[in-house]
């Protein structure tokens, strides 16, 4: 959801769900995916290949804005949401953190997509518009894809998905509807057409008839399997909204400490969601309390005030060595996941540095992206797992 500029090259808006990766790579025939794979790149949006890439942005504004951001994509997810400190940001362009190149049609059209695992439709603004926010891009234009085709009401992809419904014109098409936690929408036909990705041996992969949806009324807040040693494996849950991948939390160690999840969690089954598309992890006040307090006793380092009011708990970064050491693994149901200084540490001035779990209002947890950073993570959404293995991602 958002209005790319156009960087040397025909760019569109397009909302990409990360779910329909894992559908096809669990189920991909093709040649080049078989023999090889295929790879393709997350631009992180403070990356100079992003178009929201700010140059006069120092790295500890940019960590305070991703904080921002977290707190406001938490709302998103669960209204009852809110952040300890009535925080309040601009919404920006992109309000996912990861950017993508693929390709949509026949003949393809180069596009930038943002990459989220907190969405269920892919979508684009599409000729002709009703009402359509303003994008450098030109709108993409289904009739000259050779592989579009507008779904009927009566077809299974139709009736499987939801905020669907028979288009008024009385034309038989099926027309979806949208509309996110900011009030933000988009409204059109549910359709088909083929996707394309790049690949590692260099040669794009196709998938064909991808349900997209061709957005003609948007609106709202917008503008200009990992296999091998060290694999973690943890069972996916069913639950609601269908839209999230649901993992299930048991504990936290901090050092010697387990601190087991409690009832400020809604539930023991499916109380975190994974998502790409918040950068800190958040926690129900009560148990991110007792994280917080389990890593305050295992070091004789005095805290000292964010002055930004944001973070939980900070410290000098003269006491850095100390949380370099600290030993924190995560216990999802099979998976125990052990943590880095990267991931649990982000630096926001010269001075100060702060663990990146955050308490929020909620009986929820979100697992966000900083916490999977240098981790290789597989979704396999037929096994209903998600799997995490360690790795250094600047070697790769």
């Amino acid at each position: 959801m958002a209005t790319f500029s156009v960087i040397h090259r025909s760019l569109l808006c397009f909302v990409l769900a990360i779910s329909f990766f894992v559908l096809c790579f669990s189920s991909i025939t093709f040649t080049e995916a078989q023999k090889g794979g295929f790879s393709v790149e997350l631009i992180h949006r403070d990356s100079p290949k992003s178009p929201f890439f700010n140059p006069n942005e120092t790295s500890y504004t940019r960590a305070i804005n991703a904080l921002r951001r977290s707190f406001n994509r938490v709302k998103l997810i669960d209204p009852k949401f809110s952040s300890p400190t009535s925080v309040q940001a601009d919404i920006i362009a992109n309000d996912g953190e990861f950017l993508m190149e693929i390709s949509i049609g026949t003949p393809p059209v180069d596009i930038l997509a943002i990459a989220d695992t907190g969405s269920d439709l892919i979508w684009t603004q599409c000729v002709p518009c009703t009402l359509c926010f303003q994008q450098d891009a030109p709108l993409f234009n289904p009739s000259l894809s050779s592989t579009y085709s507008d779904l009927p009401c009566l077809s299974n992809q139709c009736s499987s998905m939801d905020g669907t419904s028979c288009s008024v014109l009385g034309n038989g098409d099926c027309v979806y509807s949208v509309i996110y936690g900011d009030n933000s929408f988009s409204n059109g036909n549910l359709a088909l057409d083929t996707i394309t990705l790049g690949s590692t041996t260099g040669i794009p992969v196709a998938f064909p008839q991808t349900i997209i949806g061709c957005g003609h009324n948007d609106g709202g807040t917008f503008s200009s399997e990992a296999t091998g040693f060290g694999v973690a494996s943890t069972p996916l849950i069913a639950n609601e909204p269908k839209t999230f991948y649901f993992l299930t939390l048991e504990a936290i160690s901090v050092g010697a400490q387990k601190i087991p999840v409690d009832l400020s969690f809604g539930s023991t089954e499916g109380n975190v969601i994974i998502d790409s598309g918040t950068t800190y992890t958040l926690f129900p006040q009560a148990f991110n309390s007792k994280v917080l307090s389990a890593v305050s006793s295992s070091t004789n380092a005095i805290p000292v005030a964010d002055p930004n009011g944001l973070f939980d708990l900070c410290y000098s970064i003269a006491t850095y060595d100390n949380f370099r050491a600290l030993d924190i693994t995560v216990h999802f149901t099979g998976a125990d996941v052990k943590l880095s200084s990267l991931n649990n540490i982000v630096r926001i001035s010269d001075e100060i540095i702060c663990l990146t779990f955050q308490g929020v209002n909620g009986n929820l947890g979100v697992y966000g992206y900083w916490m999977q950073t240098n981790f290789l993570i597989g979704y396999d959404i037929q096994q209903r797992t998600v799997s995490f293995q360690p790795t250094d991602c600047s070697s790769q």
